[in-house]
């Protein structure tokens, strides 16, 4: 014979989340063990944090403090930012917070908590369960927790962050000491990407700065949008026809890239070595030597651009 499992109200077996609840998991903490990666133990309730209150504050193996916090509703604002605050001012490294209803923004505010802080959140649901005519027993369920996953995420996320704020600074520096030599990116703003680009008069043909960690480049792309694969092609084969001449304005070299693979195709200068990476001091040599690099470019490619007439 297999009982079938009912759900109790929780009012109905702990009265006041206070009183009843956060005193029966004072006396039972070692449930939440079976729960989550730590084993708890010596619970106090109200501790003190400043001018709060904590509902429980236990230790883990190590002697660490560990805050819970309990609502024996739908989660709150209120209490994940008391969560929050509790922990820094305890100076803990893992916040539990037990819910009879955990929202959406909720589990996604913990999952995001995992990813960028040093610190540990474990989001529990809980509920009252009976089979048959038994007594009611606690059912908790880890919702959201701290994970290997969740912290590469994070790591990624603030590498991502920090080549954004690199790329934003190297562009505004860049495009600042351009404008003293030449308009043809006057109206450019500094952006977050590793390119910014201005039009070569062509729609669909740009005259683009590139920046890696530890290389730049200057660039003419041509990518004339959906299914123009073909008018691509057709515009750089006008183009590599007059490689030798373009090369000898130029003044050196240049790399000529069909891109056989993709829709768009470019002529490009590198220079490695030259990256957001290099030290901030080198910066103004870098740019220096590309912004001129544009300047030849540009005037190396105008003649045969305006020859190519833009197919409809």
């Amino acid at each position: 014979m297999i009982g079938k499992i009912k759900r109790v109200g929780l009012r109905e077996v702990w009265k006041h989340e206070a009183y009843d609840f956060t005193q029966w998991l004072e006396e039972n903490i070692e449930i939440l063990n079976d729960v989550i990666d730590i084993n708890l133990a010596n619970a106090e309730r109200e501790k003190s944090a400043g001018t709060f209150s904590v509902d429980l504050v236990a230790e883990d193996e190590k002697g660490n403090p560990v805050v819970i916090e309990n609502q024996l509703e739908k989660s709150n604002h209120d209490h994940l930012g008391k969560l929050i605050t509790y922990l820094t001012n305890l100076g803990s490294k893992v916040g539990i917070w037990v819910v009879s209803d955990p929202r959406p923004e909720h589990v996604n505010a913990i999952s995001w908590l995992n990813e960028s802080s040093s610190a540990s959140f474990y989001l529990l649901k809980v509920e009252a369960i009976k089979i048959g005519d038994s007594e009611p027993a606690p059912l908790l369920t880890l919702i959201v927790g701290p994970s290997e996953e969740s912290r590469e995420v994070g790591q990624t996320k603030q590498k991502i962050a920090e080549r954004h704020i690199f790329r934003q600074k190297w562009w505004t520096a860049l495009l600042d000491q351009a404008k003293k030599k030449t308009r043809l990116h006057a109206n450019i703003s500094p952006s977050a990407y590793n390119w910014v680009g201005t039009s070569s008069g062509i729609r669909g043909l740009s005259f683009n700065y590139v920046v890696n960690q530890h290389n730049s480049a200057v660039e003419l792309y041509i990518d004339k949008g959906k299914d123009s694969r073909e008018i691509n092609k057709e515009i750089f084969e006008k183009l590599i026809a007059n490689k030798d001449r373009i090369e000898a304005a130029y003044g050196e070299s240049l790399e000529w890239e069909r891109l056989e693979s993709k829709r768009a195709c470019r002529i490009v200068r590198r220079f490695p070595n030259a990256g957001y990476r290099n030290p901030d001091e080198q910066w103004p040599q870098i740019h220096d030597e590309i912004i001129n690099a544009m300047i030849r470019f540009e005037k190396a490619l105008s003649p045969y651009l305006k020859k190519i007439k833009a197919p409809k």
